[in-house]
């Protein structure tokens, strides 16, 4: 099972890379904001840099032209649009990539887009089919048993589906909002209860209380979320105690 973080999610001065570094040992993958949302020139560079160093596979987080919202406001942009937008993040952070002696391995929408792709099959596949020529191996995270998702499957196109371990599920399979109490799951043995049952298939409780199962290909673990990478190490160790291989996705 794959573990990964969204990292370089700051702009100039406003970054702490020592706490993304401690991320970085308990993570086998990251999504390397690219530029819309959060993240500059240097701070890919450096992020990716110490992804290589650390192991840890390199994957794009391309997000809606938003810095003042962090790319958590949604955008009633053209799919044209949206596609050129991946596009030109992804290509920046490639050469990043190759210049650190890496390449990148899969693609994930950040914030408002992620939850929009999700809910659009069309969006999705016009994506999928602008990276593969960018990349044959190049796959797309999307949330686990989403719309687009089944999409992607059904097509053959390269595809991740992701579960979060810290982050509370609605009853229909979506995240929770994160306003709503009890949204973002602080506790380590609470996210590794989830991450488990993420890993295993089994079901797990939502918000709300009912039960949901999912079958994941990589669980999130997030930057932001207070005390992120002692919940990474408890998730990991966890996990690993538990018999569960954690490993970056087979190409």
């Amino acid at each position: 099972m794959d573990l990964n973080a969204d990292l370089g999610e700051g702009y100039g001065a406003w970054w702490r890379p020592e706490d993304e570094r401690r991320l970085l040992t308990a993570v086998t993958s990251a999504n390397v904001a690219c530029g819309f949302h959060a993240g500059d020139p240097s701070i890919m560079r450096r992020t990716t840099a110490a992804c290589v160093a650390a192991g840890v596979v390199v994957g794009a987080h391309p997000a809606y032209p938003d810095l003042r919202g962090f790319g958590r406001v949604p955008m009633a942009l053209p799919p044209e649009r949206v596609v050129d937008d991946v596009v030109y993040q992804v290509g920046a952070l490639q050469a990043v990539a190759r210049l650190e002696g890496t390449r990148v391995a899969h693609v994930k929408p950040h914030g408002a887009m992620y939850e929009a792709v999700a809910l659009d099959p069309a969006l999705a596949l016009a994506l999928a089919e602008s990276l593969v020529r960018l990349d044959p191996e190049l796959r797309l995270v999307l949330p686990a048993g989403s719309v687009a998702a089944h999409a992607l499957a059904a097509r053959g196109r390269p595809l991740l589906r992701e579960g979060f371990a810290d982050r509370a599920y609605r009853d229909d399979g979506l995240l929770a909002p994160r306003h709503r109490p009890g949204a973002v799951l602080t506790d380590p043995e609470a996210a590794l209860e989830q991450a488990l049952a993420l890993a295993r298939g089994e079901e797990f409780a939502t918000l709300d209380g009912a039960r949901l199962r999912l079958a994941v290909d990589t669980v999130c673990l997030h930057s932001d979320t207070p005390g992120a990478a002692e919940l990474a190490r408890r998730v990991r160790a966890g996990l690993e105690a538990a018999g569960v291989a954690v490993t970056s996705p087979a190409p």
